[in-house]
């Protein structure tokens, strides 16, 4: 294994030219990084894991085995992305059409957590502390707290930052169970109060 004073890489790991990888991340097995990509401090990224090239990931994103996070995504601070999940990066792909050039932005804002098996299509946006179900395939922008789950995805409620379904009452109000936070749905919007 390999070890150096900014992060740790796991010596089967591959780290191409011009990456910059922040203090306290880990790269494990057979996960590859890919050129000119910006890693923030304390990511994990586990077993299996392609960042393609220009990627940005924030600070304390943790990437679970057999993730491939193409060009075009972004993913915010404290992003969590479940096992095998997948992204796209151009919508009409052809083997014989080369799409380069063409490929979608999808931004996972600060927070959202997309479950094990999902699909994000690209150019569709994640909002902060969204909540993506197993296996849920997303066609469309999710709100920030959302819950959305199937294929195609849909929203089926709200999220806290702590990962619990919030619970509105008449006055529009819930309060996480553990973080005791209070949350206001207006207008079909969640802000955290």
């Amino acid at each position: 294994m390999q070890t150096n004073k900014k992060y740790f890489a796991h010596e089967t790991a591959v780290i191409d030219d011009n990456c910059n990888i922040g203090e306290g991340t880990k790269i494990w097995h057979f996960s590859h990084i890919m050129s000119n990509c910006k890693i923030g401090e304390k990511c994990n990224i586990g077993q299996n894991v392609v960042v393609s090239p220009d990627v940005i990931l924030g600070k304390n994103v943790k990437i679970q085995n057999n993730v491939s996070i193409y060009t075009g995504v972004i993913c915010e601070d404290d992003v969590f992305l479940g096992p095998s999940m997948v992204f796209t990066n151009v919508i009409n792909p052809r083997s014989a059409v080369n799409r380069r050039g063409q490929y979608e932005k999808t931004i996972v804002k600060k927070g959202a957590s997309i479950g094990a098996n999902a699909t994000i299509v690209c150019g569709h946006n994640i909002g902060k502390f969204a909540f993506i179900g197993a296996g849920a395939v997303v066609t469309k922008e999710v709100k920030d707290y959302a819950l959305v789950v199937g294929n195609p995805a849909k929203q089926i409620g709200w999220m806290s930052e702590y990962g619990h379904r919030l619970n509105f009452n008449e006055e529009g109000i819930a309060i996480c169970p553990e973080s005791k936070e209070k949350y206001k749905l207006s207008e079909n919007k969640v802000t955290k109060l």
